[in-house]
């Protein structure tokens, strides 16, 4: 439950991308010798796996010269806050994410939202798994703020948001490695707990505040020109995104 596995790629500007992957949900490390930015930060039990995983790449939190949000579920802020809150580095979201980010409001499942669900073995399995990792948590990061510029930011590994709402209303996505890798969040998986599906798919609708506007977000992503995709949940899919996309929406 709180192991990880890195899989790292050159960015091909002298630094590095790190995929960590968990059982239940991933975060992306991206490296060069201006520092680390983190991108999400998984359950509010997986800080120390959090830290565990920049030493890993011989970093450690205090390198961190920023965090970036994909979106504000439990899963992905949880783990992030407490670290934030120890090493004092600014948290970044789409503007529209920070007061969810904040919880100004919330947008996520909830019980009643997995209630039918609970018949499935594997939606059972799941909530037990993540159970012990902080789910019910509902805390966020007050000091959250918008993205400081438009475009590719100044932070290490030059990340640049991509609006991808749906999953929440400030969902965003991340093109780094000189746009040839998107780090999707939750906007497009390759796996899940409570699925049986392996490969490019979306959530389940109850995971999504907006179902329409995420198939659309996720369809606009084929245009792009990235072969790799780290997404938010299961395995990093290498390929063209247009054959991920038509996967996902299929």
């Amino acid at each position: 439950m709180t192991g990880f596995t890195i899989e790292t790629l050159d960015d091909g500007r002298g630094g590095h991308v790190h995929f960590v992957h968990t059982d239940h949900v991933n975060w992306v490390l991206l490296q060069d010798d201006s520092g680390v930015t983190l991108i999400d930060g998984g359950y509010p039990k997986q800080a120390d796996v959090v830290e565990s995983s920049l030493d890993q790449i011989d970093a450690s939190a205090s390198d961190v010269r920023a965090a970036l949000v994909t979106h504000a579920h439990v899963d992905h802020i949880g783990g992030l806050r407490a670290v934030a809150e120890r090493y004092g580095f600014p948290v970044y979201a789409d503007p529209v994410e920070v007061g969810h980010v904040r919880r100004d409001y919330l947008q996520q499942a909830g019980p009643m939202d997995l209630a039918p669900l609970l018949y499935r073995p594997r939606v059972a399995r799941w909530l037990l798994e993540v159970g012990t990792m902080g789910v019910l948590d509902r805390a966020g990061i007050d000091a959250t703020q918008p993205f400081p510029s438009d475009g590719g930011l100044d932070l290490p590994g030059r990340p640049r948001p991509i609006a991808c709402p749906g999953h929440t209303s400030g969902h965003s996505a991340y093109l780094v490695a000189g746009g040839h890798v998107l780090v999707s969040g939750d906007a497009l998986i390759t796996g899940h707990g409570i699925s049986a599906v392996h490969g490019p798919q979306c959530l389940h609708k109850a995971f999504h505040h907006d179902v329409a506007t995420n198939r659309a977000s996720v369809q606009a992503l084929a245009a792009l020109d990235v072969d790799v995709i780290f997404p938010g949940h299961g395995p990093a899919f290498h390929g063209p995104i247009a054959e991920a996309v038509a996967q996902a929406l299929a």
